[in-house]
């Protein structure tokens, strides 16, 4: 086995170890394309066309992964998204 194939599979079981949650957004028939988008950019600081694209995906689709991380990073975050109305779970 070379020295290449050795870091490769050194590399992908770093990887496989490291755990990464997600906030997954749901869609809802409440919330308004605007409150979504500005509360995305807000909570999870995704640029606005960001927002937008992840509020279109969880409207034709029913949910979205808006944020991936450590669980420490996503609690507060998801806690704010459903303090201000959304759906939303970590995963």
């Amino acid at each position: 086995m070379g020295t290449k194939e050795k870091s490769s599979e050194e590399l992908l079981l770093e990887e496989e170890t490291v755990k990464q949650n997600e906030i997954v957004l749901f869609n809802d028939e409440v919330n308004t394309f605007d409150h979504v988008i500005d509360t995305l950019v807000d909570v999870c600081d995704h640029t606005p066309e960001q927002a937008e694209q992840c509020s279109l995906i969880v409207h034709y689709n029913g949910k979205c992964t808006v944020k991936t991380g450590d669980y420490k990073d996503l609690e507060p975050r998801c806690s704010r998204l459903l303090q201000a109305g959304l759906s939303a779970e970590i995963v």
